[in-house]
């Protein structure tokens, strides 16, 4: 393996590639196969501040699909949606478009063919099983739930009532993504021999409070906590830094690390998850709120292929091109995939395969899966749920990958240097990794003696039961489901 080849990977900005996502709207779908009066996709939005306005607007905009219905607990965030969508869409029948706190209230509608699901993690599953036992179909975004058990339940859920289920990993729908899936199962290549997905992006620290903050009364706590605590808020910013306290979030390895992890299935052609995790990290540099790691590696272990995936969200002034320590530089990573013949080097938009010499062999070109949405529309339209690019059984696996990373880091505790070193020895590129966060922790003067690294054991995980087995078991297996509140529970049978 060539150490600086990965890293040099690791260095460069999604690299170059046309069609990069980088200059395109987030989530630009693509008009596809025509609509009709007569087979007319009327649509519900749950979640609208961020992503979910922006599936409004984009699923508005295909032909054929209507959207009616917006769902949020936050009423001024609701109040404004409406008012820009009517505006928008020169809308003058207030009964056109219609704003619900409640989501069940949008779900009891006989006229809603479908919901788009883009709300906080811990809603996904829930607001997901609810959908399809009131016969819609789904639409339900990254990461498709807020545990593994959860996760099951919507698949089961999709097949009991027959449900077009849709996870929002929509670089399924990457043309890139899915030629060079195609090559590497053709063995154009060779034998893969291991693989380093990573997203390496600079965030600022969520601030520090020491007392809980008001909800803002234009919230609805009550909806917005759901399935999860109804705890105190302990965060300067309600919406959105939730996805770095555990209760509601998942990290950085569910926010974005799906994504890349997701890609590596779909390239590989796994139909399952890996069955052994060791991962290590912590919440670096920043005394904040946050619970999550900021820095958090895992090794995996499928069949024998080793995977590591790493994710970083501290700045690296000691890299080129971040002297400063600027943050917000343009997002770095993706798939690093070493064959016996070529390394293929996928990002977001695109990435191309070179050869042993290092001379580029093929471009694959992909827009980062802008007919997504379309891909929904037209597999509710034919009722084959196979038409589907990433269909939910897939976008669970995706999922549970994370979600065994973060376990496998929740169950850890704090280790030397050493040691770090030790549990990672089985694979080149995992020491490598380390020692390559060693060098950025060094650029951010984090102190290792006070913060030191989280390691966990390793882990192994059972296909069949969705349980982790063996040494270890009883740490690991209490974190595969949540806790949930009276009124919101996901059933176990759905």
């Amino acid at each position: 393996m060539n150490r600086l080849n990965r890293r040099s990977f690791l260095s460069k900005s999604v690299f170059a590639t046309a069609g990069s996502y980088w200059g395109l709207t987030a989530y630009p779908y693509l008009l596809a196969s025509p609509g009709s009066p007569a087979n007319e996709v009327r649509l519900a939005v749950a979640g609208i501040r961020s992503q979910g306005n922006g599936h409004v607007e984009r699923f508005q905009k295909l032909k054929g699909v209507k959207v009616v219905a917006l769902c949020d607990p936050d009423r001024q965030i609701l109040n404004q949606r409406l008012q820009q969508f009517k505006k928008q869409n020169q809308i003058t029948d207030d009964a056109a478009i219609q704003g619900y706190a409640d989501v069940r209230k949008a779900l009891d509608r006989k006229d809603i063919d479908a919901i788009v699901i883009a709300t906080p993690n811990h809603w996904h599953a829930l607001i997901a099983i609810w959908a399809c036992q009131a016969g819609k179909h789904v639409y339900v975004e990254k990461p498709v739930s807020h545990s593994i058990w959860e996760g099951r339940k919507i698949v089961e859920a999709a097949r009991k009532y027959n449900r077009i289920v849709q996870a929002g990993t929509q670089q399924r729908s990457c043309r890139a993504v899915q030629e060079a899936a195609r090559d590497v199962q053709a063995g154009k290549y060779g034998k893969v021999l291991w693989l380093h997905c990573s997203k390496l992006s600079a965030r600022t620290t969520i601030g520090k409070v020491t007392e809980p903050q008001p909800v803002p009364d234009h919230i609805d706590y009550n909806l917005w906590a759901g399935p999860a605590p109804m705890t105190p808020v302990m965060r300067k910013q309600f919406h959105y830094d939730w996805h770095w306290q555990w209760p509601w979030g998942d990290g950085e390895m569910g926010n974005w690390g799906i994504h890349y992890i997701d890609d590596a299935r779909h390239i590989l052609g796994w139909n399952d998850v890996p069955t052994k995790v060791i991962a290590a990290g912590n919440r670096f540099a920043w005394d904040d709120n946050g619970q999550t790691p900021n820095m958090h590696f895992a090794l995996f272990d499928y069949d024998g292929l080793k995977m590591v995936v790493d994710i970083r969200n501290l700045s690296d002034p000691g890299r080129p091109g971040d002297e400063e320590g600027a943050l917000y530089l343009k997002s770095r990573g993706g798939n690093y995939i070493q064959c016996e013949n070529a390394v293929i080097r996928l990002a977001r938009g695109g990435g191309a395969a070179y050869d042993k010499e290092g001379k580029r062999i093929h471009q694959y070109q992909g827009d980062g899966g802008g007919a997504h949405g379309q891909n929904f529309i037209d597999a509710i339209r034919s009722g084959h749920r196979q038409d589907l690019a990433a269909e939910i059984e897939v976008g669970h696996f995706g999922t549970a990958i994370c979600h065994q990373a973060n376990i496998a880091y929740r169950v850890g505790a704090a280790a030397s240097i050493d040691q770090v070193r030790e549990s990672m020895k089985s694979h080149e590129d995992a020491v490598n990794t380390l020692q390559d966060m060693l060098e950025q922790l060094k650029g951010n003067q984090v102190d290792l003696a006070k913060t030191p690294f989280m390691v966990g054991p390793q882990l192994t995980y059972d296909r069949q039961q969705e349980r982790f087995v063996g040494a270890n078991a009883e740490q690991a297996n209490p974190l595969l489901k949540v806790p949930y509140r009276d009124g919101f529970v996901v059933p176990d049978k759905v």
